[in-house]
């Protein structure tokens, strides 16, 4: 299979940046358009087009991509003012085990869903930088796999991505939770056995290095699930004789505040030193690579059993034009072609679903009109293949951490999905899609879409 890395996209060197606050802001725009053509502050939004009347005694039918209501969404962070006096700048790594709320923590820390979450383990498959400033300080905050007993050179590649996290870090916050499962009813709470295991390899780890002690923070997640907060003392008093804990922050991270508190303990604790990265910066990652995991995302929530784990998705074209709608070309890779029918479900549907709620996720993040193309391809073992995984990103970077390979493949060995997601009952002019799926979908365009 030949392969080759693409040019760097213009203005694409840094990912998406702070949604603005303000009441009557506009929708962020992508970085890559000009300041002209930004709207100009303080004008309404467009209002979106309101849905045909249904004749009178019919109910109007639910969308599939819609039967799970999302959570109400937070106010966007504001971005930082200038700082005055002595910075702070500290990379921050969020480690623990696998599916105890390092993603949701991050998105709760950043004001801004950045992270893709699902109830499925092991969602996160590489480190992900979330930039925020409070105040003189600067927090490179480092989402990382869930550190778990690997059974593929995928989860090597993705414990060694953590521990590499682990050591770059200014301050690692230790993330555990309380919802495991196992403990006897009314016993005290004692901490996983698997943190246990983790602690004490960070511990002999650390030993051996020589280096010197970095601040490690305790960050006991959900703790609203102990009915008496009394409860926690037994479990804090167990972790504290495993590890000299710096600090220990018992919190919810979906609860408002909580994650607020966790961040300012840790700033305090960031060395002295300039700031790496612009008050309104949010990320280091490009755009194309929120496309492949809003993909991704969609894949883990509704599909089930061995799919979400045996499903990769890759960029194989990304076109940002200066204006008008951006287009994407999704590549899903699974590992047996039962996979790819699942995937795919009857008469397309389940690839519909997936489909139009990434290419949402993908308009939200830039503002902007998309057009989602996918494609499934049957991939035979592509999890314990080193070459593989090293293709589709998942490797032990030396180059840019946008770089990104184009696979040239044969017509013969792909499925196109030939979809639209267009779910508006009065649409009658969709073009007949022949070859890739169309995921543009104009139910939810906005005035400003359709001028486009």
């Amino acid at each position: 299979m030949k392969h080759s890395a693409p040019k760097r996209e213009p203005g694409r060197a840094r990912g998406p940046r702070r949604p603005d606050p303000r009441p009557g802001a506009p929708a962020a725009k992508s970085a890559a358009r000009s300041s002209d053509e930004r709207p100009a502050q303080g004008k309404k939004p467009e209002a979106r087009r309101t849905e045909q009347p249904h004749p009178a005694g019919k109910k109007p039918e639910a969308k599939r991509s819609e039967a799970k209501k999302p959570e109400p969404k937070k106010a966007p962070r504001a971005p930082a003012p200038a700082p005055s006096g002595p910075t702070r700048s500290g990379a921050v790594a969020l480690i623990g085990r696998a599916n105890v709320g390092k993603s949701t923590l991050l998105n709760a820390a950043l004001g801004h869903a950045l992270a893709i979450t699902s109830p499925t383990p092991q969602t996160t498959r590489d480190t992900l930088l979330g930039v925020l400033h409070r105040e003189n300080a600067e927090l490179r905050l480092l989402d990382t796999p869930g550190l778990h007993k690997p059974k593929s050179e995928l989860g090597r590649v993705m414990n060694h991505f953590a521990r590499e996290a682990a050591r770059a870090a200014d301050v690692v916050v230790f993330v555990t939770d309380l919802s495991h499962k196992g403990r006897p009813a009314g016993a005290p709470l004692m901490p996983h056995p698997g943190d246990l295991t983790l602690l004490q390899s960070f511990k002999e780890g650390a030993a051996e290095s020589g280096a010197p002690a970095r601040p490690i923070v305790l960050a006991i997640n959900k703790a609203d699930l102990a009915r008496d907060k009394r409860d926690l003392l037994p479990l804090i008093d167990a972790f504290s004789k495993v590890l000299p804990f710096t600090e220990i922050v018992p919190l919810s991270a979906r609860r408002e505040g909580d994650a607020d508190r966790l961040m300012s303990v840790v700033a305090a604790l960031c060395p002295e030193g300039p700031w790496q990265f612009g008050a309104d910066d949010l990320t280091d990652r490009p755009t194309r690579y929120f496309a492949a995991e809003y993909v991704r995302e969609q894949i883990l929530r509704q599909t089930r059993l061995e799919v979400p784990h045996a499903a990769a998705v890759t960029i194989e074209r990304f076109i940002e034009p200066e204006s008008g709608a951006v287009e994407i070309d999704v590549l899903i890779h699974v590992e047996r072609p039962g996979q790819k029918k699942i995937l795919i479900g009857k008469a397309g549907e389940t690839m519909k679903r997936i489909g139009t709620a990434a290419r949402l996720r993908v308009k939200e993040l830039l503002g902007r009109k998309v057009i989602l193309r996918t494609w499934v391809r049957v991939t035979p073992a592509w999890r314990t293949s080193a070459e593989r995984l090293a293709e589709m990103g998942y490797q032990k970077k030396a180059q840019d951490e946008g770089a990104t390979f184009l696979l040239e493949l044969p017509d013969d060995d792909l499925e196109a999905v030939a979809l639209s997601a267009e779910t508006d009952d009065d649409a009658t002019d969709e073009p007949e899609l022949e070859a890739a799926g169309d995921l543009e979908g104009d139910d939810d365009l906005s005035d400003e879409d359709q001028e486009q």
